[in-house]
């Protein structure tokens, strides 16, 4: 397709890319706000500290994709999707409406409970958002329409996530954050209504509601077919890589930029822009199929700038905290760190849109849902792993320049092993390579 943005005229997909940019924007709005509500007034709910607090909400949030990822596959294989998206959607006004209640009695307990049923209801909502894709899209649309997938839920994530913090710190801010949550889930709601139907490959499927046996079956549907299940550990590994490096950023500004809370955002700002870009990038190289060489350039540049950065880190010399960013911006150093974290984005969307290209073309029409779950299942998995990786490295006294360091270098394993196991990346690579040239 030489054209991709041209599927943002057709109603076959933008409706459903609007549902989902307002589900992740949301998602993160919320989030946000709720950290900001705990990192700053912690001491008026609990006696447990901020730093506790935040975790347990980022696991709060992140449990429902253990629990109900392999139900949600289910429902997506069995009912038609653009019905079921809106039935979701429909979920999350009244998931909001508790929000606002959770706020007007300012009770943290149900807020939390509040995060966490916004985790159950993504969770449901993500098998039938990329198994829906290849049912509307023709073959030659489906890397096009991944890349804008991408791009816009890496932007929604950074615009909720600012808006969220925003939201938070005016006068009031409860109420504020409590209004946008309910009207852009009502938004949702109403782009959703527009989804065209997506009739389900298997309606006679009998749905097993026990979460602990349906997720052993799940991962048996996803290693059925050697060529989804290399391509679902691809897309894992990305997502504990950019966990690692997100949950970073906080620290980096402060220790390594010397910089205040708008550091923080500036980093998040280019990564996202880079991870959207490149997902962009990508869909312009492919030329419309399945380009598995990007897959390896987009490996290796994840491993490349992530050692410069680290190496940026140790070449800097001490900086006061806290400092405006003004002066953060108007050292060198920041530049080459800024430039870094946007080509780490910029290889990861060219690594990660052929991935779930993959995984969509190869699993069985009858169960793609169902592998989606799965995905979904090991990118939490994976992102819990990484939290904790991260947590014991820097317990154990690693700077965060040095955890930037372990995991270029896991990313590189990663990527060596992925192109051994996967043959048809170096073919395709010597291909792709020899084709530019001509």
């Amino acid at each position: 397709m030489s054209d991709p943005t041209a599927l943002l005229r057709q109603r076959r997909f933008l409706p459903f890319f609007l549902t989902q940019f307002l589900g992740a924007f949301n998602d993160n709005l919320y989030k946000n706000a709720l950290v900001v509500l705990i990192t700053f007034e912690a001491a008026r709910y609990t006696a447990l500290s901020s730093g506790v607090l935040v975790n347990l909400a980022a696991g709060l949030f992140i449990l429902p994709f253990f629990l109900f990822s392999a139900t949600a596959g289910q429902l997506a294989d069995k009912f038609d999707k653009g019905t079921l998206m809106r039935r979701i959607k429909a979920l999350e006004i009244g998931i909001m409406a508790l929000a606002a209640v959770a706020f007007a009695l300012d009770s943290l307990g149900w807020m939390l409970v509040t995060l966490f049923l916004m985790g159950a209801q993504s969770a449901l909502f993500g098998p039938a958002k990329y198994a829906i894709l290849p049912q509307h899209l023709a073959a030659d649309e489906l890397v096009g329409g991944n890349a804008l997938v991408e791009a816009g839920t890496f932007v929604a994530i950074l615009v909720g996530t600012i808006a969220g913090g925003v939201a938070m710190a005016l006068p009031g801010g409860p109420r504020w954050v409590a209004v946008a949550t309910l009207a852009v889930a009502l938004a949702g709601y109403l782009a959703s209504r527009r989804i065209p139907p997506a009739p389900p490959p298997d309606a006679s499927l009998r749905i097993n509601f026990n979460p602990f046996t349906e997720i052993a079956a799940t991962l048996r549907v996803v290693r059925a077919e050697p060529a989804v299940w290399r391509a679902v550990l691809a897309i894992s590994w990305f997502w504990f890589y950019g966990a690692l490096f997100l949950s970073q950023f906080p620290a980096y500004a402060k220790d390594v930029l010397g910089g205040d809370a708008h550091a923080v955002t500036l980093l998040l700002t280019v990564f996202s822009i880079g991870v959207g870009a490149g997902s962009m990038l990508c869909e312009r190289l492919s030329r419309g199929r399945i380009e598995l060489a990007l897959v390896v350039l987009g490996g290796v540049g994840m491993s490349v700038f992530a050692l410069d950065l680290w190496w940026a880190g140790t070449a800097a010399g001490a900086r006061g905290s806290a400092r405006a960013i003004g002066a953060v911006l108007a050292e060198g150093a920041t530049w080459r760190a800024l430039f870094d974290l946007l080509m780490i984005g910029v290889s990861g969307g060219v690594f990660i849109v052929p991935l779930y290209t993959q995984m969509q073309r190869r699993s069985a029409a009858v169960c793609r849902a169902r592998v989606i779950a799965g995905n979904n299942i090991l990118n939490a998995l994976f992102m819990v792993v990484a939290a904790g990786m991260g947590a014991g490295l820097l317990a154990a006294g690693a700077s965060v320049g040095e955890l930037f360091l372990a995991t270029a270098l896991l990313n590189a394993g990663v990527v060596v092993t992925l192109t051994v196991a996967e043959p048809a990346c170096t073919a395709r690579l010597r291909a792709w390579l020899s084709r530019g040239k001509a």
